[in-house]
């Protein structure tokens, strides 16, 4: 079996500490050189595309650069960030693409933001020559979102509206969008029905190797196995990996954290 893309989690430290985030309940950590090794000896064969997110800001970890160097012999490597330590990697020229959470920026004052955003351009300005393709993220109902949208138009030279995504200029994107419920076994959402990308085209591995079917169960809910462990193969024919992912194929949820989670229904049907 083959994915379109496994999230690695390489860190479950954050430079920030934002209300939109579900937060980090487990033990802070990060991913060894070492384990890293064994980890891509493990994933090899079964995905093209490593996504370093689930839980954590990756740039916090103190060997990104030769994390994203060591992976792209094999992956091509995407990183999700919040964007305050981009200038730790601007210089690299193995990172296939990059996700700027904008939003991150809420609790900022406007000065803050325009220095914020400066530094963002500056980095994502030498990353694009080596051919990394940039993604600015922005939900809508964040509060600074003005501010924000008008240095993107003042530096793209580009007015356009709040309420589509666009292409910016070569390799760069700005998407738009809404703020998402985390799945919670607290929610008060509940649904039987429903499908997903997770144990079909995706998996996440949390730091401690915890295999789980998304990015979104980010306190590891859903254990499949550890990657440390075992190998991906005995992960992916066992038997509760199979439930879940014949249960999306016939659009039923089997766990009670899917049950929970309407994020891939909200999204495709908006």
């Amino acid at each position: 079996m083959k994915f379109k893309k496994i999230y690695v989690e390489i860190t479950n430290n954050c430079n920030l500490n934002c209300p939109f985030c579900i937060g980090n309940h487990r033990k802070k950590e990060t991913i060894s050189m070492d384990r890293f090794k064994i980890l891509l000896t493990k994933l090899e064969g079964y995905t093209k595309y490593l996504y370093f997110h689930v839980m954590g800001e990756p740039l916090l970890h103190p060997q990104i650069n030769e994390l994203i160097n060591m992976a792209s012999k094999k992956f091509h490597v995407n990183i999700t960030t919040n964007g305050f330590l981009i200038d730790k990697i601007q210089n690299n020229k193995n990172i296939s693409k990059i996700n700027i959470s904008l939003h991150s920026a809420y609790t900022k004052s406007q000065d803050e933001i325009n220095k914020y955003m400066d530094k963002i351009f500056s980095a994502v300005d030498k990353l694009v020559l080596n051919n990394t393709v940039i993604n600015y993220r922005l939900w809508i109902d964040n509060d600074k979102k003005d501010i924000i949208l008008k240095k993107l138009q003042e530096k793209y030279h580009i007015d356009f509206p709040l309420n589509r995504s666009v292409k910016l200029n070569d390799k760069i994107f700005f998407q738009i969008d809404k703020q998402f419920t985390w799945p919670s076994l607290d929610n008060s959402y509940t649904s039987d029905t429903g499908t997903c990308l997770g144990c079909r085209e995706q998996l996440g591995i949390l730091v401690d190797g915890t295999v789980v079917p998304c990015c979104l169960d980010s306190n590891g809910i859903i254990k499949l196995g550890n990657i440390y462990e075992q190998d991906l193969s005995d992960i992916i024919n066992s038997k509760m990996f199979q439930g879940i992912k014949m249960g999306f194929e016939q659009n039923k949820k089997i766990h009670s954290l899917c049950r929970k989670c309407n994020f891939y229904d909200e999204r495709k049907s908006s």
